[in-house]
């Protein structure tokens, strides 16, 4: 008995000290992996061959399916072997499924594969990986609702936000029922987000009272409760700019810039959540930051702020070019996108269209790196194509890319804006296109049943209105639509649009003899687009303010306006010369396809500068 006992003993010692081995060689080479992985610069090659020693050991299911996985992601970030790593996350998701207790490898493995899948255009392969993690993933908290939100985003980007708003109302429930307050706000507020999206009003409205409720009654850390609080104002403050009330949001906006100004005093808490559903965050502070910001030149686009609009542009670009050398979120990309299109819409206001087209062929630069970035911005590319068209004159050329952003459109509110100002286009050019003109005029007819429900755009419908019975000479209905206009803009300080209708109205007074209602109209005009700065209608009315004096015998204001009209012809004239001489001047030629690599130089203008003088 005594001599079974020494053996066993002795069996057990050396299983002990075959078990140590077993872990010291395994230490060892992760060891040796990961030194190789955060060397600088990282030696990948060496860190592979580490993990791949791994296998000839024959180590337990547990090692090895940790092993496949991690060679998986490595191979994945650092790679571009996506045949190898799919292959070792493919056995870490096969292996981790028959190992009990296993479920932070087992789901990660599932996220990557699924991750990669799509960046391989196998969305039809992801879709049931994550599904089928989902559904075993009930008992894990923290990964159920990540891989929600990761199949909901996938929904997302495949443009089916029925399913995506489907799967993040079970996120939502699910984090209610685990305790997670937070978490629930999340998936509401990422469902409000997509709602807003699709124009269902009518639901984004108690959603986002709901989220609102939740957010101030939730006690927790500080960053992640006023996260929740930017993404909350964030999807009130373009909720409002998508409905053009640029007066009715300032309120929100202050809120929300308020919010990003306590945030950046707040230190990160390493402290983890003891709910592990609360693990999770919106955006980095740093990314918030740029986002206020873009909101910020949103709103001061829309008002008419434009050197307002350029101070904040040029502090979420320089926030951003710093971000960018650290960090490839493709999202930075997205944010940089769109503060290009505003700020080009604002150069081509203030006269700067040389330096628009520069940055038009910066988004195109940036479109070239990302194939979904053009996807989701293509019509917005044609579209500011077709505005510097309009401000250089070539007005054919503004018709085709005006018409090629229509074809690439199903956004309502980008469909209504390129209508209006492709109609002026056609208003412009005159008798040519009387036909397709009515028809786009019934479209857009902001009398009944306006396609959008946006305030900014339904006064620019009536602008456009006034406009083209301007020029069929029906002055009284100008005047009714002009007006229109201006109760309109008034009422949400929507200054471009306010000036604009004051100087065409001083226009009409001016045909109609009505020289006193005309300057009434015109100084302030000429006073709002300096404000702004607003070049064609500071041209537009110094040309009424001098014939105005001139016909009331004002010699030395006459002269003063001439002065003025002279100054701006001049540098609009110049400003247009630079414009047309520059290579990417012939992107205006581009109506199909992915932007175009590279550009020839021309010679010089071949476009008309009549209409500047």
């Amino acid at each position: 008995m005594a001599a079974q006992a020494a053996a066993a003993a002795q069996a057990a010692a050396a299983q002990a000290a075959q078990a140590e081995a077993a872990d010291s060689w395994y230490l060892a080479l992760l060891g040796f992996a990961e030194h190789f992985r955060t060397s600088s610069p990282p030696k990948i090659r060496l860190c592979v061959h580490c993990l791949q020693a791994v296998f000839p050991f024959k180590p337990p299911q547990r090692i090895e399916a940790r092993t496949h996985l991690q060679l998986g992601s490595v191979l994945y970030h650092h790679t571009k072997n996506s045949e190898q790593a799919r292959s070792h996350l493919e056995k870490a998701w096969l292996i981790s499924q028959q190992i009990p207790q296993f479920e932070d490898v087992k789901f990660e493995a599932a996220s990557l594969l699924s991750e990669l899948y799509c960046q391989e255009n196998s969305v039809d392969a992801a879709k049931p990986l994550l599904r089928k993690a989902i559904q075993i993933s009930q008992q894990t908290p923290y990964w159920h609702c990540r891989l929600l939100f990761q199949l909901a985003q996938l929904h997302t980007l495949e443009k089916d936000l029925v399913s995506a708003c489907d799967l993040l109302g079970v996120g939502a429930e699910y984090a209610r029922v685990v305790g997670s307050e937070y978490t629930r706000a999340l998936f509401l507020l990422s469902k409000g987000m997509l709602l807003l999206m699709e124009r269902k009003l009518q639901e984004v409205h108690p959603l986002l009272t709901l989220c609102g409720q939740i957010v101030e009654n939730w006690q927790g850390n500080p960053i992640q409760k006023e996260s929740l609080r930017v993404f909350f104002l964030v999807l009130q403050v373009t909720h409002y700019l998508d409905a053009g009330q640029v007066k009715s949001v300032k309120p929100c906006l202050k809120q929300l810039q308020q919010c990003i100004q306590t945030i950046s005093t707040l230190h990160d808490d390493e402290i983890l959540p003891s709910n592990p559903a609360d693990l999770f965050h919106w955006l980095p502070k740093e990314h918030m930051c740029v986002l206020v910001y873009l909101v910020t030149v949103m709103h001061s686009m829309q008002a008419g702020y434009l050197e307002k609009a350029q101070k904040y542009t040029d502090k979420a670009l320089m926030q951003l070019e710093k971000l960018k050398m650290l960090d490839c979120s493709p999202i930075l990309s997205s944010f940089q996108v769109i503060l290009l299109e505003h700020i080009i819409m604002c150069r081509l206001v203030t006269g700067h269209k040389a330096t628009a087209l520069q940055e038009i062929s910066q988004v195109c630069q940036l479109c070239q790196q990302s194939p979904r970035l053009f996807s989701n911005h293509a019509a917005q590319l044609h579209t500011l194509l077709g505005l510097y068209c309009v401000s250089v004159n070539c007005m054919d050329n503004a018709e085709a890319q005006f018409t090629t952003a229509l074809r690439l459109t199903n956004h309502q509110e980008l469909w209504a804006f390129i209508v209006t100002n492709l109609a002026s286009v056609y208003i412009r050019e005159g008798n040519r296109h009387q036909e397709v003109l009515y028809s786009l005029l019934e479209r857009i007819n902001p009398d009944h049943s306006f396609p959008v429900s946006s305030h900014c755009l339904r006064a620019a419908a009536f602008y456009v209105r006034g406009l083209f019975s301007f020029f069929q000479g029906r002055y009284n209905e100008a005047k009714r639509f002009l007006r229109e206009t201006l109760k309109m803009s008034n009422a949400e300080d929507l200054n471009r649009l306010t000036a604009c209708s004051l100087v065409l109205l001083g226009h009409i007074f001016y045909v109609l003899g009505n020289h006193r209602e005309s300057n009434n109209m015109v100084v302030p005009a000429m006073q709002l687009a300096s404000k702004i700065p607003d070049m064609s209608v500071q041209l537009w009315s110094s040309a009424l303010l001098r014939d105005l004096n001139k016909a009331c015998g004002n010699a030395m204001d006459a002269h003063e306006a001439a002065q003025m009209h002279q100054n701006f012809s001049q540098q609009l004239l110049q400003d247009h010369i630079e414009a047309c001489s520059l290579p990417e001047h012939n992107l205006i030629t581009w109506t199909d396809g992915p932007p175009p690599m590279q550009f020839q130089a021309q010679n010089g203008p071949n476009t008309s500068l009549a209409s500047l003088l």
